[in-house]
């Protein structure tokens, strides 16, 4: 078969059967992040049936789905918003990051994979999966709740350490010394400072600049500039994935919401080319060997993620029911795990199996916990609660706590 018709026929065959595997997880109200990589494991090195004509044009397409994956995060929050989540929520950030990234590095050391492997490691488990939790709370009802903002603020807090982190790991990958690697991160640190300087100084400006009545000169001017924004930063070791996150975030106002809009399509495709790619190459073989230590990593992790949104919670002045909620509801991992995965398994391939196997398992049990949580936790502190009254003769019956909602939501939550 001539290698243009390959290309169509195995291209086409997955887009389709990336369609029909999203309709499925819709239908059994499951992220198909973990679908897309089971799919990916299927057809790379070592699976069912072996893609060979279209894993380069594969390649390229998951670049662009993370280049527009970070866009699309850019592009939901305004530069006001994340100097304020820095201000109030600087605290938490700080407790999610030692609580979550150090059982990764940890374990990255335990395993014998060196500083490098370590820091990549440290990320996979520290990053939640803002679009898991995202349709989670949608798909909940819980986006009145009390506690969203303090979640949100967590994951703010993350996607903008991101901007930091990734140029750093990337800096580290390429085997840069401490001089190459303070330069990447003070040109990080720079260039992250100067864009939200510009949003916030000359947001309006840049945006009416790119501004457009045309859906489509909006379009190709916004992914235009994406892209070329993203290839700057990839020379400059500062990852093409923050590039796109900075543009996302100097673009507001309509602009923000038009371009969104026109985006969004586009984004899911490509990122669920991604997951595809990044399942191709990983060898399925070596999955079953590093399924122990990746369930205990999700385990400890698990309750380090609860632990920060009950820390989050509570100095935010929201209730016991509420810490709970959003405790669980920021367990789960997804893209950037991924994206941190794919940038290290390069340089450590060891890092592709076992970031497979402890993405495939949060990002299942990540819905479970948020749903499940706060009522196992409250049936515990009742259990507990009663087994303290038992001996005494008379005991006062504690007050119900104030609801940790606000009053309009307040029957929501007394069920």
């Amino acid at each position: 078969m001539h290698d243009t018709t390959a290309l169509l026929v195995e291209l086409g065959a997955v887009i389709l059967g990336l369609g029909i595997i999203g309709r499925f997880a819709g239908r059994i109200g499951l992220s198909p992040i973990p679908l897309y990589l089971l799919a990916g494991l299927a057809f790379g090195e070592g699976g069912l049936l072996p893609l060979g004509a279209s894993e380069e044009f594969t390649a390229i397409g998951a670049e662009i789905g993370v280049i527009l994956l970070l866009l699309l995060l850019g592009l939901e929050y305004s530069a006001s918003e994340l100097v304020t989540s820095l201000k109030t929520q600087y605290p938490s950030g700080a407790v999610d990051f030692v609580l979550n990234a150090t059982p990764g590095a940890a374990a990255g050391l335990m395993l014998g994979w060196g500083p490098v492997g370590a820091v990549a490691l440290a990320g996979v488990t520290w990053i939640s999966s803002s679009g898991v939790i995202a349709k989670v709370m949608t798909d909940m009802g819980r986006l009145g709740n009390r506690e969203t903002p303090v979640i949100l603020g967590v994951l703010v807090i993350e996607d903008l350490a991101m901007a930091v982190y990734l140029p750093l790991l990337t800096a580290m990958l390429a085997g840069v010394g401490l001089a190459g690697g303070s330069i990447a991160l003070l040109i990080a640190l720079g260039t992250v400072g100067f864009v939200l300087y510009l949003a916030l100084r000359h947001g309006r400006l840049i945006s009416r600049a790119v501004s457009s009545d045309n859906p489509e000169m909006l379009l190709l001017v916004v992914l235009g500039l994406t892209v070329l924004v993203a290839g700057v930063a990839q020379q400059l070791q500062v990852s093409a994935a923050v590039g796109a996150f900075l543009v996302g975030i100097a673009l507001s106002g309509e602009v923000a919401e038009g371009a969104r809009k026109l985006l969004t399509p586009l984004r899911d495709l490509f990122a669920a080319v991604f997951f595809v790619f990044f399942g191709l190459s990983t060898d399925p073989a070596e999955i079953p060997p590093v399924l122990l230590p990746a369930a205990l990593l999700a385990i400890v992790t698990v309750f380090t993620k609860i632990g920060t949104g009950w820390y989050a919670s509570r100095r935010a002045g929201i209730g016991p029911r509420g810490r709970w909620r959003a405790g669980g509801t920021l367990v789960a991992r997804g893209e950037f795990s991924i994206v941190i995965a794919g940038l290290a398994v390069a340089t450590e391939p060891r890092i592709g199996p076992i970031a497979t196997a402890y993405v495939l398992i949060l990002v299942i049990v990540g819905p479970l916990t948020a749903r499940w949580t706060e009522p196992v936790a409250s049936k515990l502190q009742a259990v507990l609660a009663g087994k303290r009254s038992k001996p005494a003769v008379a005991v006062e019956q504690p007050m119900p706590s104030h609801d940790d909602l606000t009053p309009e939501h307040a029957g929501r939550d007394s069920d």
